[in-house]
């Protein structure tokens, strides 16, 4: 099995999250995805050899409408998701915005905006489409999966403080032994 049907497996053999995929599905929104720890912390579990647990933290809703960009359309949708699958943390954030807060050229795309997240094994998400379960990883899988922590281009340079204090804040060492981190 190659890393993209290894996590494909991972997500659907765990309730949960497939329970959370399918309520953003039904949203319908356009270049919608679930992404950063939900997905993360599930492959690091399974390589760490822990079963499966509840995702931890905020469930990143990703998605891109540059036409729906007011951040009060975010909240509605986490108050809708919360409403419908509240043992959940929903944290929902249009894409098409967020470059202003980060301090970036426009994003074009939901796989754009993830490329200038702070980590490479961060920048995946998945959706369900109608082939199944979908992957966006536009750092790629490999550091995911070889428990690599390391920051992206747009964080190796002068935001670099703000994925070493991600490395402290999150206890990603702490929790995640195997996990060699660079660029730290």
């Amino acid at each position: 099995m190659d890393q993209r049907e290894v996590l494909e497996t991972l997500l659907a053999s765990d309730s949960p999250r497939m329970a959370a995929l399918a309520g953003v599905a039904a949203l319908e929104l356009p270049d919608c995805w679930i992404g950063a720890g939900f997905i993360r912390d599930a492959v690091w579990d399974h390589l760490h050899g822990r079963p499966s647990t509840f995702p931890a933290g905020d469930v990143d809703v990703i998605w891109f409408a540059p036409e729906m960009s007011d951040s009060q359309v975010d909240r509605d949708i986490e108050r809708n998701l919360g409403e419908r699958l509240p043992t959940f943390r929903w944290s929902v954030k249009n894409q098409a915005r967020m470059h202003r807060r980060n301090g970036d050229a426009p994003y074009g795309s939901v796989a754009g905006a993830m490329r200038h997240w702070p980590e490479t094994a961060t920048a995946v998400a998945a959706r369900l489409d109608g082939n199944g379960i979908a992957i966006c990883a536009p750092c790629g899988l490999d550091d995911l999966f070889a428990l690599r922590l390391r920051p992206t281009p747009a964080f190796a340079g002068e935001k670099r403080t703000i994925f070493q204090e991600r490395l402290s804040s999150k206890r990603w060492a702490e929790r995640y032994p195997l996990l060699s981190i660079t660029g730290g």
